[in-house]
């Protein structure tokens, strides 16, 4: 799968230092992957959910959440956040995802 963009990745562990294994880990397995469904991409990230139209990510041992738009015919991710859980149950991002 292509990825756009590896930067919000970076910006997030840019602040939060400890979370940038486990973004660089998702981005591989991602990459690698070439889930056609959300029951495939299941498949290599059990926790993975639907919401709206964003698929919501435990990453980092359930710490931060990334929520992405995902194309699965094009075979596109589209990373509009991630975040710590404190800024996941605030909500604001579900309007993105409507």
């Amino acid at each position: 799968m292509h990825i756009i963009s590896k930067r919000t990745l970076r910006e997030f562990w840019e602040k939060h230092s400890e979370a940038q294994t486990a973004l660089d880990e998702w981005y591989r397995r991602l990459k690698n992957s070439d889930a056609v469904t959300l029951v495939e991409l299941k498949q290599i990230f059990p926790s993975a959910d639907l919401v709206g139209r964003c698929t919501v990510f435990n990453v980092g041992g359930n710490k931060y959440r990334l929520i992405a738009k995902i194309d699965f015919r094009r075979q596109i991710v589209y990373v509009r956040f991630v975040l710590t859980h404190s800024e996941y149950d605030r909500n604001k991002w579900k309007a993105n995802c409507e």
